[in-house]
């Protein structure tokens, strides 16, 4: 099992969770969701890697962790959106490839599959249309429909205020839908709201 592996990996890297129960059962309850979501933005071998490092990180500063922040699931995300942002690269080619093949680079591992699958024509067109985002935008649509977390849980990821992220929400919608529009006809309205929400 895909998860299984990755969660080996993970301990591997290593630290010592039998001492910390607490994180372990965070760990177990969000590892599956955040490397999904980091293999999916860079692919299969940099996401586990990335998600690894989320949660070395993470284990790094759990003495620090604020309970009252609230569930540490935005925390999380935020410490992979972080990570994220050295790898803009490697997800813009990994993108553009994905826009020229529609053959899955951005491989998930273990997450959540839409319904309707996407064909491969509508995978370029949806990859071209995620490419053109401004990163900060794309960044918040793929939060929201990818992590599924919450304006308010993004927020809490990003550092930013609720009213920044439905605005960046609103307009990376909106560009992706008109993105969709010029290049001919997108994915119906189903596997859109899956992929892309709203």
């Amino acid at each position: 099992m895909r998860r299984r592996a990755g969660v080996r990996k993970v301990r591997e890297v290593s630290f010592p969770l039998a001492r910390e129960p607490a994180f372990e059962a965070v760990f177990e309850r969000h590892f599956e969701d955040v490397c999904g979501f980091l293999c999916r933005r860079v692919g299969r071998d940099l996401g586990e890697e990335l998600a690894a490092e989320t949660f070395a990180r993470a284990f790094a500063s759990w003495s620090r962790y604020d309970v009252r922040r609230g569930a540490a699931r935005p925390w999380l995300f935020g410490i992979a959106a972080n990570l994220l942002r050295a790898h803009r690269r490697t997800e813009a080619r990994a993108l553009r490839a994905l826009a020229r093949t529609g053959t899955e680079m951005l491989a998930s591992s273990g997450e959540r599959q839409p319904e309707r699958l996407l064909t491969r024509a509508e995978t370029r067109r949806l990859a071209r249309a995620l490419a053109g985002l401004r990163v900060r935008d794309r960044d918040v649509l793929l939060l929201a429909a990818w992590a599924e977390l919450s304006s308010q849980e993004i927020a809490a990821a990003l550092e930013i205020p609720a009213g920044t992220v439905r605005s960046r929400l609103s307009r990376a919608r909106r560009q992706v839908r008109a993105a969709l529009a010029r290049d001919g006809a997108g994915p119906d309205r189903i596997a859109l709201e899956e992929v892309v929400g709203g």
